[in-house]
């Protein structure tokens, strides 16, 4: 994705000039690469950069919707957990592929849809991605006997609000039925 100049000022809320400065230094280090499309100067970032990997690791798990999504969520009273499922957790996980056109939630639990739905709504403009969440009772989470759920189950989830042992037991119980 590439983006203009004058965009990472508005985004980063800095002075055009001060952005032009700090994104000169990036392309000089080579973590962006940039292109003249007339009079506007478009960035990106170089992901052929040998820290690549580690730098957009670094900026999902300090801005990305990870951190975003556990900090609303944990205001929200009764959300048992959550995961992030779906492109992102996959790609997380480590399959390549294009970057996610939105963020996919489940949320368990029995908290109320104008908070969840907030909730998305606040991550959204957070993130400047469409966040969806999918909101099912701590029983049919433990049933797992919808089709879609099942599948949600099986493929990568990342924990939003619980602990990594709770998922792994989850994932045990499945396998023992």
């Amino acid at each position: 994705m590439e983006i203009s100049v004058s965009e990472v000022a508005r985004r980063a809320e800095v002075l055009p000039a001060v952005a032009h400065r700090e994104v000169s230094r990036l392309i000089e280090a080579g973590v962006l690469k940039d292109r003249r499309d007339g009079n506007n100067r478009l960035v990106s970032a170089n992901t052929q950069h040998p820290l690549w990997s580690l730098m957009s690791q670094l900026v999902a798990e300090t801005y990305g919707p990870v951190p975003v999504l556990r900090d609303l969520l944990r205001e929200i009273p009764g959300v048992d957990q959550a995961f992030i499922y779906g492109s992102w957790a996959v790609r997380r996980s480590g399959t390549a592929g294009p970057p996610p056109r939105d963020v996919d939630v489940l949320v368990v639990g029995q908290p109320s849809r104008g908070d969840v739905l907030d909730v998305a709504e606040v991550a959204g403009q957070r993130l400047r991605t469409e966040v969806n969440i999918h909101l099912v009772s701590r029983e049919a989470w433990d049933a797992r006997s919808d089709p879609f759920l099942k599948t949600v189950a099986d493929r990568p989830l990342i924990a939003l609000t619980s602990t990594e042992s709770t998922l792994a037991r989850d994932r045990r119980s499945d396998q023992a039925t």
